[in-house]
């Protein structure tokens, strides 16, 4: 018998692809949905993605054909054909992406038929079938990047062997995506490469149109965008390799020789990048040795993520910043197989460190697996209570964080008690930041 998800870190396929296609310059959803299904994704990342914002035809301003109960009898797709027109009318756009909602999915409506009728070189509309029920919101990124692959970018013969394109970091689902984005872009623009990301700052249509060209593809996740991946790989012929999201200088590391050795590289171009920035990183990280050591700043630290965020957090805090992270607790809904590959993550650590890794999609059942992480106080004057403590999670975790009596920092979705603007976790600089954030946290009492 199947089972509800309590408080779900996520939206709907509909609600993944409306924001990964809002996040393309130029580019503008369509709805073929339900009245309200573009109100609640709006307000679901408006106000728990670091208050994103709506942006262009974002939000309540989303062109949707709001089927009601005679469309559902009857069929949607006059309707559809209807919104299609009006929007093409009234909304500057350089591309029209429509997207279905459950309803007429399940009523059979064709909205590829329907898009092929508008489909010009100047204005071209796509379409992508998203009903709810096929995932959540990873799912509708995968469901988007898969039908522009196919659709819209342009075969190329020639490879440029100085372009790659970047992707795995999930629009609005990750909270800091923008900033990760342009991280990661600038450290590999300066091994000397041509870096598309498609949603990251500057990029446009006409870049993500000629993506064909590349000559590696690289995946910041061993979970999101890989089936995109594949099918890109078998329509334009181009590599992939996928990485781990990468934070602090260990990650990164690692990072940049995966991309060095896929696009065989010069050794000596990614060695002298990384002692570059690992040069800045420490000098940086200097600066807080007195405080960690007279304030006994290392913690206990509990992980709360996503299949991105749950093992780079937890690596970042055992190698780079010298915790004791006991407990990683990866939130998403995984198959047998990307739980065994995420496993993998969280082995090898140069501290030496072996955190217990949970899967579990249920906020509930946060408390549960940490108190199985904090022995019973048998009376010992040296009991050891998973004390002193940190929580790195989301909003959700907030109630925890205060039973228990740990300092919380909410970074992976949903994230509403803060406003994210350009930050970034990502890279040697997102490190910083990581740790800028988190000891900040512990001495914001003094």
């Amino acid at each position: 018998m199947s089972r509800f998800v309590d408080l779900p870190r996520y939206v709907c396929a509909l609600g993944g692809a409306v924001a990964t296609i809002n996040a393309l310059l130029g580019a503008v959803p369509i709805l073929h949905a339900g009245a309200g299904c573009g109100g609640n994704i709006g307000n679901a990342f408006n106000g728990a993605s670091g208050h994103l914002g709506s942006g262009y035809c974002g939000g309540m301003a989303l062109p949707s054909s709001n089927v009601f109960e005679r469309e559902i009898v009857f069929g949607g797709e006059e309707r559809l054909t209807e919104q299609i027109e009006t929007t093409l009318e009234i909304i500057d756009g350089d591309l029209f992406v429509v997207v279905s909602g459950c309803m007429v999915e399940i009523i059979g409506d064709d909205i590829r038929a329907v898009a092929g009728k508008f489909r010009r070189a100047d204005r071209p509309v796509l379409a992508v079938e998203t009903g709810g029920f096929k995932g959540n919101s990873y799912k509708g990124y995968d469901l988007v990047l898969k039908a522009l692959f196919r659709d819209f970018v342009d075969e190329s013969s020639v490879k440029d062997g100085k372009t790659v394109n970047l992707w795995g970091i999930v629009p609005a689902q990750d909270v800091f995506w923008k900033g990760n984005l342009r991280v990661l872009k600038s450290l590999l623009e300066k091994l000397g490469l041509k870096v598309n990301t498609f949603f990251g700052d500057g990029e446009t249509l006409d870049g993500l149109k000629k993506a064909g060209s590349a000559a590696l593809n690289i995946v910041v996740s061993n979970i999101y965008g890989i089936e995109a991946a594949e099918l890109f790989r078998e329509i334009h012929g181009v590599p992939y390799i996928s990485v781990p999201f990468p934070i602090g200088h260990y990650a990164t590391e690692n990072f940049l020789r995966s991309v060095g050795n896929a696009l065989n590289l010069e050794t000596g171009v990614p060695d002298e990048l990384i002692k570059e920035e690992k040069k800045t990183y420490f000098n940086y990280l200097e600066r807080v040795i007195d405080l960690y050591n007279d304030m006994d700043l290392q913690r206990y630290a509990v992980v709360v993520g996503d299949a991105n965020y749950a093992p780079a957090l937890t690596r970042f805090l055992s190698d780079d910043l010298g915790w004791l992270p006991e407990l990683a607790i990866i939130t998403d809904l995984l198959d047998d197989g990307q739980k065994g590959r995420l496993a993998l993550e969280f082995v090898g650590y140069h501290s030496g460190i072996e955190p217990r890794v949970a899967f579990d999609t249920d906020t509930s059942g946060v408390v549960n697996h940490v108190n199985k992480c904090r022995p019973e106080n048998d009376g010992s004057g040296y009991y050891d209570g998973f004390n002193p403590g940190f929580i790195v999670g989301s909003s959700f975790e907030k109630d925890i964080a205060e039973t228990l009596g740990m300092p919380l920092l909410t970074v992976s979705y949903p994230v509403s008690n803060r406003v994210v603007l350009d930050r970034s976790y990502a890279g040697y600089e997102g490190g910083l930041r990581l740790a800028e954030d988190i000891l900040s946290i512990l001495v914001s009492g003094r």
